[in-house]
């Protein structure tokens, strides 16, 4: 129970930040897409603005795993979270979360 409450407590801000850009982005173009579909929207229009909500999803979840890649409180996050419970003190004082 502690090590989930210190792995939630490690989360970078601006990964949070980014999480919910790439999550609103993702929600924004499945509403779009199915409120498209009930009305059997077959315009250019339409998909010309689906392409759009798609790339802004693309795009903020590239940078979403971009700042993963290079945010080392996110990497540590990452790590952390890979181990079992039982494992993530063990992980922290033998070095292997350094790799």
């Amino acid at each position: 129970m502690s090590a989930q409450l210190s792995v939630k407590t490690m989360v970078c801000g601006e990964y949070q930040r980014l999480l919910e850009e790439c999550q609103s982005a993702l929600e924004i173009w499945n509403e779009r897409r199915a409120e498209i579909c009930r009305s059997r929207l077959i315009e250019k229009k339409a998909g010309d603005e689906l392409l759009r909500f798609q790339a802004k999803y693309a795009r903020a979840y590239t940078v979403l795993r971009n700042h993963v890649g290079i945010c080392l409180r996110c990497q540590l996050v990452s790590k952390i979270k890979a181990c079992s419970p039982g494992s993530i003190s063990v992980a922290l004082s033998d070095g292997t979360l350094d790799d």
